[in-house]
């Protein structure tokens, strides 16, 4: 991909901190479409795995950050988000940082390509998110168009070895730029076979 990941890593960090404070603590036990994460689990995900994006683009290894997130007092998701997303943003800030060498669970590779990756993540978790709490706010498409090609380039249709996705499924018909992205996942909206 050619197109710069920041500005779209920055507004899909927006758009999953706006809805992170819709969530209400009675839905926090609510299943996601992520099927082994309840919702509080995925927070604790996104939190986590943010924290190792940050260190990632600080020039760290991603590796030793755990991707889940034990540390949130009192279910104070919206806040623990708040915490890091500008260290992320910071950390990606770099012309440097898109051209050089970054280490990630799935081997080294150039920071553009990676935060393209971690664009997609955030965006795919975003909607899981949604979909759990009832859709509360709309959801930037463009975001979900970008994630949708940097998921066809990263990850192949048939088994994906490895990689924590499940096979592509088939998009229902009419489906929108994020039903299509979390089809390409393995993933349904919720309520839906």
């Amino acid at each position: 991909m050619t197109t710069d990941p920041r500005p779209l890593y920055t507004r899909a960090t927006a758009q999953a901190a706006a809805l992170i404070r819709t969530v209400r603590p009675e839905q926090l036990t609510g299943r996601t479409p992520c099927t082994e994460f309840d919702v509080r689990t995925l927070l604790s995900h996104i939190v986590g795995g943010t924290r190792r994006i940050a260190l990632v683009g600080e020039g760290g290894d991603g590796q030793t950050v755990p991707l889940f997130v034990d540390d949130v007092e009192g279910d104070r998701w919206a806040a623990a988000y708040d915490e890091v997303r500008p260290r992320v943003l910071k950390a990606w800030a770099g012309d440097d940082r898109m051209t050089s060498p970054v280490r990630v669970p799935w081997g080294e590779i150039p920071g553009r390509a990676a935060l393209s990756a971690y664009v997609m993540e955030i965006v795919t978790h975003t909607w899981d998110l949604s979909e759990a709490v009832g859709r509360p706010l709309p959801l930037d498409p463009e975001l979900a168009e970008f994630s949708l090609a940097a998921a066809h380039e990263a990850l192949p249709e048939g088994p994906r070895d490895g990689r924590p996705f499940e096979p592509a499924l088939p998009a229902a018909e009419g489906a929108d730029s994020y039903e299509r992205l979390a089809a390409w996942l393995g993933r349904r909206p919720l309520g839906r076979p």
